[in-house]
């Protein structure tokens, strides 16, 4: 009797952390996944017409960051950022994903409060902008109250708030304005952005880079001062965080310049940039393929196995480069 009690034991101490580790094992494999692409110009459509609203100029752009909000918090698993309990807390390519998204609608939010909704300098900021633009800055890993999903919702109220008075015909101080420098305006953050991801998806081989950063002018000073040739390589652990953050930045990235080509189509086409434009996203949508192998490789350049984060690095450099000759066409086109 004794002998069949210690035997049930030891399987209760066996079996029960066998299938826990199991079930974390399902849930991480379940709740890895990324969160599929939408139709912005239907999904704007769409919310018109639930809310009665009507498409005015900006509405497209604005309706596309609230869905890409309410996608970043109620996706497959919802928001991981800041989760600290098994399964989340063991995941970590979603939450870079996230941060890269986060990015861009942080550099969004700031952009139409200071640009895209102000005809010029001396304007009042919308109230309702001034209101979503630090919320979306809150700390997006803290999970104490009071919560990070709990700022970014009061976020995107806000900006219901004002896509409501930008599609009202009687509120007039609600504006959205397409103007070429506005554009170039953002897509010159979106151009550092993109850049400094290029550096760092392409460190992922390790390599020697020489010192640029006084080129082109000869009485320029730094703070302190840098060696001629600098090491750089990205950590073995990180090389996954960086890949994940620019799959979601690109994500983001797509929706957003599929929105603004409504809302600037006719400052594109009079600037003979539109499929500049185009091209861009084309870019984009190519580091959105499905990663078909179980993790990110990284192989050496020329190696026998391959190196996702090159890939990526080149897909986005691409689109940057293209970005810098859109920015001139606006700005001399």
């Amino acid at each position: 009797m004794i002998t069949q009690l210690s035997d049930r034991a030891r399987l209760l101490w066996i079996g029960i952390p066998s299938l826990l580790i199991i079930a974390v094992l399902v849930a991480m494999f379940f709740l890895n996944h990324e969160p599929d692409r939408f139709n912005p110009i239907a999904r704007a459509t769409l919310h018109a017409q639930e809310h009665g609203h009507q498409v005015v100029t900006g509405y497209t752009t604005t309706s596309t960051m609230i869905e890409v909000v309410d996608v970043l918090l109620h996706k497959r698993g919802g928001y991981m950022s800041n989760d600290i309990m098994p399964p989340w807390v063991f995941l970590d390519n979603i939450p870079n994903w996230e941060f890269g998204a986060l990015t861009q609608i942080r550099d969004l939010a700031r952009a139409m409060r200071n640009d895209f909704s102000r005809s010029q300098t001396q304007s009042t900021e919308d109230p309702d902008l001034s209101e979503a633009d630090p919320m979306f800055h809150y700390d997006h890993a803290r999970w104490i109250p009071p919560d990070t999903e709990g700022r970014y919702k009061k976020a995107a109220l806000a900006l219901e708030r004002y896509l409501t008075r930008l599609s009202s015909p009687q509120d007039a101080d609600a504006q959205f304005f397409a103007r070429a420098d506005n554009l170039t305006d953002w897509l010159s953050i979106v151009e550092k952005r993109l850049g400094s991801l290029s550096q760092r998806l392409s460190a992922s081989v390790g390599q020697a880079r020489l010192n640029t950063d006084l080129s082109g002018e000869s009485e320029a000073r730094q703070s302190t001062d840098s060696p001629d040739v600098i090491e750089v390589k990205t950590p073995w652990t990180e090389i996954d965080d960086v890949f994940y953050e620019a799959r979601g930045t690109a994500w983001t990235l797509v929706h957003f310049l599929h929105a603004m080509e409504v809302d600037f189509e006719d400052v594109l086409r009079k600037k003979n940039a539109l499929v500049s434009f185009r091209q861009i996203i084309r870019e984009l949508e190519a580091t959105q393929e499905p990663l078909r192998a179980p993790m990110v490789l990284n192989g050496s350049q020329f190696g026998l196995f391959a190196n996702h984060s090159l890939i990526m690095a080149n897909y986005i450099a691409r689109a940057n480069a293209a970005i810098i000759d859109l920015r001139q066409l606006l700005q001399e086109g």
